[in-house]
């Protein structure tokens, strides 16, 4: 650590005085005194260690199964807390809406409840549902949640998240 000391003289002016009124004659009285000053800056010289954000793998799987009855999956990585899971699968283009919800979603408002997805796993990485959550999904599993209302970690956390993507669609 390193300090750096500056000790340059200030010029002060202290007060004026009048003497009069007292059967002396006017005078002025004026003192000029200079007084050091003392400053400080502090300086870091050894390297930290840039801290990392904790990031939060995602595995998104498929509606449907394919071919060879496996699911297809879509990876993709964020750090923790700082995006909506609807962000984070429009940034890595994977898709989240059916049919209808491509051409009436709400573009992450919260007010349509097309965004639906299912948390298979890695709940506890994940923000409590909200009260828009609640309203749209009142009658929905405990595990599904609106991709535009959840948030992913809470910037503390690391870990693995699978979303199943269209629950509404698995059989």
């Amino acid at each position: 650590m390193a300090f750096a000391v500056n000790l340059s003289p200030l010029p002060l002016r202290s007060p004026e005085i009048t003497i009069g009124s007292s059967g002396f004659s006017n005078s002025l009285v004026s003192f000029n005194r200079k007084r050091p000053t003392l400053s400080f800056a502090v300086s870091n010289s050894t390297e930290e260690p840039p801290t990392t954000t904790p990031e939060i793998e995602l595995e998104f799987l498929g509606p449907k199964p394919g071919d060879d009855g496996k699911y297809p999956v879509d990876r993709a990585a964020a750090a923790s807390g700082e995006k909506l899971l609807r962000t984070i699968m429009a940034d890595n283009k994977i898709e989240l809406y059916g049919t209808y919800g491509k051409v009436m979603n709400c573009g992450g408002g919260g007010s349509c409840g097309t965004c639906i997805v299912e948390v298979v796993e890695g709940k506890e990485l994940l923000n409590e549902r909200t009260n828009t959550e609640l309203k749209y999904l009142k009658k929905k599993p405990e595990s599904w949640r609106l991709a535009c209302q959840t948030i992913v970690g809470n910037k503390e956390n690391s870990g693995k998240v699978r979303i199943q993507r269209l629950p509404q669609w698995k059989k």
